[in-house]
């Protein structure tokens, strides 16, 4: 029984070092530097787009909102374009 495990201990302890030793593969994607200013500009594009096809006015807030919503969007730009 001894010699039996002395007879694989090498092959085993080989199996170790290769699973150990191997390299993993590199990320080569760039990593976004800001996902939630991207999703924030997405995310005001769609309320923006849902303001503009609306029936109504939102008591009379949706010409002032999209306004906002733009100049939002604008800003968020700069700020990405800023910390490149």
């Amino acid at each position: 029984m001894k010699r039996q495990i002395l007879r694989f201990a090498p092959w085993v302890a080989l199996m170790a070092m290769g699973l150990i030793g191997t390299s993993r593969p590199a990320n080569t994607e760039p990593q976004e530097r800001h996902p939630r200013i991207r999703a924030a500009v997405e995310a005001l594009r769609d309320a923006n787009e849902y303001m503009r096809a609306a029936p109504h006015d939102f008591c009379g807030h949706k010409v002032e909102a999209m306004r906002a919503t733009d100049a939002a969007i604008r800003q968020l730009e700069l700020a990405r374009a800023c910390a490149r």
